[in-house]
Order: structure tokens, then C-alpha cells, then sequence
């Protein structure tokens, strides 16, 4: 039988590869029906405005993207800091402190990039 301290890393990575690859795949996968869809219509004869190849295009980010992750990531820092609290354990509590330092400064990050950012309409 396989040792826990070994089975459950390697579930947790694996798992975070096959979401990334997954994503990617689907996403690769709409680009080339986008192109499919347009080639096909070219070759019909059909004229495609600008308006519409753009439409089919990637999508332009909301202007306010960095605002949602940068609250997410403060969300994530506050959830393992109160996980902290939770625990009796002072151990934990330090080092749950270290790793909600990371979402921390990448969301405070995103906020800075929201306030001070290009505002470009």
C-alpha cells in the first residue's frame, strides 16, 4: 500500500496539471473553430465586416479585472489567516501568517494596478 505523505502531494499536483492542460486545450480548441468559422465564410464569398471578426475575436478584459482578483486574493489571505486563528496550534498560525503573505501582496498588487492604472474608455 502507498504511503500517504506520498499519495496526497502527488494527487493535489497532478490535479493542478490537469486543470491547467485542460483549460488550455478548450481554449486552443475555440480559437480553431473561430479560424474554421471564418475560413469558411471566406470561402463562400461572404464578406466579414471588421465588427463581426472582432466579435469573434478574444474578448477585451473588463476594465475592472484587476479590481475581482486583486478582492479574491485579499479574500484568500483573510481565509488562511482566520484558518490560522481557528488552529490552537501557534505553529500554525505562523506559518499560515507566511503563506497568506503571498495572496496578500498579489492582491494588494492588483488593487494598486486598478486605482492607478491607465483608465483608458
Amino acid at each position: 500500500m502507498m504511503d500517504e505523505g506520498i499519495v496526497i502531494p502527488t494527487v493535489m499536483f497532478l490535479s493542478i496539471a490537469v486543470v491547467t492542460i485542460v483549460y488550455f486545450y478548450f481554449k486552443a480548441r475555440t480559437r480553431a473553430d473561430t479560424q474554421q468559422t471564418i475560413r469558411l465564410a471566406l470561402e463562400k464569398g461572404t464578406e466579414l465586416s471588421p465588427e463581426f471578426i472582432k466579435r469573434l475575436g478574444d474578448k477585451e478584459p473588463p476594465k475592472d479585472r484587476d479590481l475581482r482578483r486583486g478582492v479574491i486574493f485579499l479574500a484568500l489571505a483573510f481565509g488562511l489567516v482566520l484558518i490560522g486563528f481557528a488552529v490552537p496550534e501557534p505553529e500554525a498560525l505562523r506559518g499560515l501568517l507566511a503563506g497568506a503573505s503571498l495572496p496578500f501582496s498579489i492582491g494588494l498588487a492588483f488593487l494598486l494596478m486598478y486605482w492607478y492604472g491607465d483608465k483608458k474608455e
